[in-house]
């Protein structure tokens, strides 16, 4: 079991994307936890298991307010939804005054999170600012890693980000805590870009380690979506989401076998959207002594230490992806759904996939449009 955050520092590099198609080909029992304080959109994007909608009260939300009166990692399962296909997630909350209402209890959530028997958790943890109450999350995770484009701005910013988090990591018990670096670039100069990176983050002895890269790929980022039907196996995304998987593999510890079944997901009594507002947790809710962090280090793994034969392709199942909505949308298979009620500046309850996408820009080296 192990906690995956990933993260970016500015801008819009893909980190849901990138999150998700870990999470849709990771090769072992996983759950996708929506962690960005700024409000997640999985509620929106994504049909849930039978073709239905996500239920934005049912997640962290709900989690938050049992875990404000002690909990055990195994009842993070009743809180738990499940997207077609089958990919387990913890849907995260839908606004940013949800989640500054929550600024105690991200740690204890990160802590719990951690030790969820049965299973690893990559958590969407959106965009990071300074040192604040998500890195009391962050600090509990296995591994960091942040997702960033090869652009000149993108790497330097990132390469600052990752000096302040070490900081703030080292500030709460975790010494020696680097970060894993995922780079987003043009399938054709993936390498080239992985090289640029890295060099830029050696030449200041930064605290980051380049683990891979994923393809920018829009037609498979829809498909994971399920714009329409295809194969998404085969896209871009896909196969390079895969290698960054079997980077980060590397020397986390072993499912723990379960020593009960998981217990089946329960429906909570609704929780209203105000029920956590940042004036109802009181300082003492969660005293900081209550929340011990590890100190164990992370290791920064580089390319060049990861053997071919650590993690055999046939321990990822080609069709791991059918964990999110299989080869086609439930809005496919069983037409269109009643919408749900749009969220905050969201015209429709399932918005466009490639949103979290930028404008490709000049690479380092390079003066043409898309050349990362």
């Amino acid at each position: 079991m192990a906690l995956i955050a990933i993260a970016s520092d500015k801008g819009a590099p893909g980190v849901t994307t990138a999150a998700l198609a870990l999470a849709a080909v990771w090769p072992r029992p996983v759950l996708l936890a929506e962690c960005d304080p700024a409000g997640g959109d999985l509620v929106y994007r994504f049909p849930a298991a039978g073709g239905g909608h996500l239920d934005p009260r049912r997640g962290v939300l709900s989690l938050a307010v049992v875990a404000r009166r002690g909990m055990q990692p195994r009842q993070v399962w009743e809180h738990t939804q499940k997207l077609h296909g089958g990919l387990d997630v913890l849907a995260g909350v839908t606004n940013a005054e949800q989640g500054a209402g929550l600024s105690l209890l991200w740690g204890p959530i990160g802590k719990i999170l951690a030790a969820l028997p049965q299973a690893d958790v990559i958590a969407d943890c959106g965009r990071l600012g300074a040192d604040g109450p998500l890195y009391d999350l962050l600090a509990e995770a296995t591994t960091v890693v942040l997702v960033t484009k090869v652009h000149v701005a993108d790497v330097i910013r990132l390469r600052d980000r990752a000096a302040a988090f070490a900081a703030a990591a080292a500030s709460r018990g975790r010494r020696g805590f680097g970060v894993g670096v995922v780079v987003v670039a043009n399938h054709k100069k993936l390498r080239a870009a992985l090289g640029e990176v890295q060099q830029v983050l050696s030449q200041v002895n930064a605290p980051a380690t380049v683990l891979g890269g994923i393809a920018h790929d829009i037609k498979g980022a829809d498909l994971l979506a399920g714009e329409w039907g295809g194969n998404l196996d085969r896209t871009l995304l896909i196969k390079t989401a895969r290698e960054v998987a079997q980077h980060l593999l590397v020397g986390l510890p072993p499912i723990a076998s379960p020593a009960a079944p998981r217990p089946p997901a329960m429906n909570p009594e609704p929780v209203p959207s105000s029920a956590v507002p940042s004036s109802a947790v009181p300082p003492s809710a969660v005293p900081p002594s209550a929340v011990p962090l590890s100190a164990v280090p992370l290791s920064a793994v580089p390319l060049s230490a990861v053997p071919p034969s650590a993690v055999p392709p046939s321990a990822v199942p080609s069709g791991a992806f059918s964990r999110v909505l299989g080869t086609r949308s439930a809005r496919h298979a069983q037409g269109p759904a009643s919408p749900a009620p749009p969220g905050p500046g969201q015209a429709s309850w399932m918005p466009d996939p490639a949103a979290d996408q930028e404008p490709a820009g000049p690479s380092m080296g390079s003066s043409r449009p898309g050349g990362g």
